[in-house]
C-alpha cells in the first residue's frame, strides 16, 4: 500500500475496505469519480463519466488530434462533401467489434438512423439532429444526408457519435446493451456492476493503424465512489490510481506526498446559472422579470469564487460558451460585475425590496452552489438548495420543476459554439427561455457555410442572452487530477482522460 503521508488518510482509513488491487504490479489502472452514467450506451447519457467511457471503449468515424485539432481518419478512411448537405464517407475494412462482428457500412447507417428515431430516446439530441438520414452506398461506403448545411459536422463525427454494432444491438436491445456494451475501441467492457464499477480489459485485437494507438495498460476499471473523502483515502492507500475534481486546497496538500502526482488544468467545462424565465416552477416566479435576473447576476462575486474556490487556471466567463470555441465571443456582450448595491436597487425597482424565496438545484461542487446561495442571501434572496443526482437534476429542469439550476457543460468536448449555446438556447428541451430571436440567430449560425456570418449570428445570440439575463455564465472549470506517481498521464483541455494513452513508468 502507498504511504499515507497526510493526516487526512489516517482519519479515513477506517472507511477503506478490501485489498488494494490497483496499480502497476497488477497492470490495472483504477480510476474513480463521484457519478455514474444512467446508461452505458454513449447515446443515452450525457454525463462526463459516460463521455470518458465512450472515448475509451468506442471509436468514431473521424478522430480529432487533441494536440493540433486536425481531423484525421478513424473508422472512416476518407470523406468528401458532395454538396453542403451531402457527405460521403469510406468505411475502414478489417475492423471488428469486441464481440467479433465485423464493422460494416450497415453498422454506421444503423447507428445514425436509429438515434434519429423518437423510439431511441437519446439524451442529447443536439449531437445528432443535424443529420437527416444515412444510407449505405456500397460495400465500404455510406452517405450522410444533412437537414441543412452544418459546417461543424466533422467536429461532431469526431466526438459524440460513436458507432454501434447493428446486429448485436438489435438482438439485445438498449437494456441488454447497457449491461454488456460492445464497441470497437482500445478497451472492451467485461463486467458492469451498477452503482459500483465497470471493468475493462485491453482490446488485444484492436485494429492496426488507429490514430490513437493500442492501449498500453492491460486492465482499466472505473469505480463509482460518491464521497470525496473516500475517494481521497482510496487514492492515498492504493485502492485507486487516479481521481479528479479534487478541491484546490486538498490538491495542494496532496502535492506533499511523493507517491502521488497532482496536475491542474483548465477544461472546456463552464458553470452557469440557468433561470426558469417562463415561471414554470413557480407561477408567480420573480424570475419572469428581467430586472430580477439581472439582480442575481450582479449579486454574485464570480471572480472571488474563481480565486477562492475554483482556482487552477479558471476564468470568469461572460458569454454562455467556452471562450475558445469557434463562434464564442465576449465582444459586445453585456457583463455583470459584482455590485450588490445595484442588485438590491434592481430588486427594489422590480417590487422585491424585501427579497423573496426561491429554489436552486445543483448536482456537483456543492460548495460552489452554497457560495452562490450566500451571495443571494446577502441581497435578500432566500434560496434553498436542492442537491440532486445529475439525471434527476436534468429531468427537473426539463420538466419545469426547478427555478434556478446550477449547470455545468463540457460541450461533449466539441470545439464549436453550437455544442454549447445551441444545446441550451436553440428551442430544444433544455431551452428555458425559448426566445425566437435567439433561436433564429443560433440556427442561422449553425447552418451558414460562411464563417464570418456564423460568428456574427452567434454574437447576436450571445448578446441577447446576456442582455436578457436568461443565464449567468460563471467561470471555466479547472480540473485537479491526482494519481499514482507510477502513472504517466497527460491531461487535455477537452476534459477527456485518454486512459488508452496512459502507461506505467519504468
Amino acid at each position: 500500500m502507498r504511504r499515507a503521508g497526510l493526516a487526512l488518510a489516517g482519519l479515513l482509513l477506517a472507511g477503506v475496505a478490501g485489498p488494494a488491487l490497483a496499480g502497476k504490479a497488477n497492470d490495472t489502472l483504477v480510476y474513480a469519480s463521484d457519478s455514474e452514467p444512467e446508461n452505458l450506451s454513449p447515446y443515452h447519457n450525457n454525463l462526463r463519466e459516460g463521455v470518458i467511457l465512450a472515448r475509451n471503449v468506442w471509436d468514431t468515424l473521424i478522430d480529432r488530434d487533441p494536440k493540433t485539432g486536425a481531423h484525421r481518419p478513424m473508422l472512416a478512411t476518407a470523406w468528401t462533401w458532395v454538396d453542403p448537405v451531402t457527405l460521403d464517407l469510406t468505411i475502414r475494412e478489417g475492423v471488428t467489434f469486441h464481440n467479433g462482428d465485423p464493422l460494416t457500412p450497415e453498422d454506421v447507417a444503423f447507428t445514425f438512423n436509429y438515434v434519429l428515431t423518437p423510439e431511441a430516446k437519446i439524451v442529447t439530441k443536439g449531437n445528432v439532429d443535424w443529420m437527416k438520414s444515412t444510407e449505405v452506398t456500397g460495400p465500404h461506403s455510406v452517405r450522410i444526408h444533412l437537414k441543412a448545411p452544418f459546417p461543424a459536422a466533422l467536429e461532431y463525427l469526431s466526438g459524440p457519435t460513436p458507432i454501434l454494432p447493428a446486429a448485436y444491438f438489435r438482438r439485445v436491445g438498449l437494456d441488454g446493451f447497457s449491461k454488456a456494451p460492445v464497441g470497437t475501441g482500445p478497451y472492451r467492457i467485461v463486467s458492469v456492476e451498477s452503482g459500483k464499477r465497470v471493468r475493462m480489459v485491453r482490446n488485444d485485437t484492436y485494429w492496426p493503424g488507429s490514430p490513437i494507438g493500442k492501449a498500453t495498460i492491460g486492465k482499466l476499471e472505473f469505480r463509482i465512489i460518491p464521497d470525496a473523502d473516500s475517494r481521497m483515502a482510496e487514492l492515498m492507500t492504493g485502492g485507486v490510481d487516479w481521481i479528479w475534481r479534487v478541491p484546490a486546497d486538498q490538491a495542494e496538500q496532496l502535492k506533499a506526498d511523493p507517491t502521488l502526482t497532482v496536475l491542474s488544468a483548465e477544461t472546456m467545462r463552464v458553470g452557469y446559472l440557468q433561470f426558469d424565465v417562463a415561471g414554470r416552477a413557480q407561477a408567480t416566479s420573480p424570475l419572469k422579470d428581467v430586472r430580477v435576473r439581472q439582480a442575481i447576476s450582479y449579486a454574485i462575486d464570480r471572480k472571488a469564487m474563481v480565486d477562492n474556490l475554483a482556482r487552477g487556471g479558471a476564468r470568469v466567463m461572460n458569454a454562455v460558451c467556452f471562450i475558445e470555441q469557434f463562434g464564442c465571443t465576449e465582444e459586445g456582450v453585456p457583463t455583470y460585475a459584482y455590485d450588490p448595491a445595484k442588485a438590491r436597487a434592481l430588486l427594489k425597482e422590480a417590487g422585491y425590496g424585501n427579497g423573496f424565496d426561491i429554489d436552486l438545484s445543483a448536482y456537483r461542487e456543492r460548495d460552489y452552489a452554497e457560495a452562490v446561495i450566500g451571495y443571494l442571501r446577502a441581497v435578500g434572496i432566500r434560496a434553498k438548495l436542492n442537491y440532486l443526482r445529475y439525471a434527476a437534476f436534468r429531468d427537473a429542469l426539463r420538466a419545469g420543476k426547478t427555478s434556478i439550476g446550477y449547470q455545468t457543460w463540457g460541450s461533449f468536448s466539441i470545439n464549436d459554439v453550437s455544442a454549447f449555446t445551441g444545446i441550451y438556447f436553440r428551442g430544444g428541451e433544455e431551452d428555458l427561455a425559448r426566445d425566437p430571436a435567439v433561436i433564429a440567430d443560433l440556427q442561422a449560425g449553425d447552418t451558414s457555410t460562411d464563417p464570418a456570418l456564423r460568428k456574427a449570428k452567434y454574437r447576436q445570440a450571445l448578446t441577447r442572452i446576456a442582455a436578457e439575463a436568461y443565464a449567468l455564465p460563471m467561470f471555466s472549470y479547472p480540473s485537479n487530477y491526482a494519481f499514482s506517481a507510477d502513472l504517466a498521464f497527460t491531461a487535455q483541455t477537452d476534459e477527456v482522460p485518454r486512459f488508452y494513452a496512459a502507461s506505467w513508468k519504468k
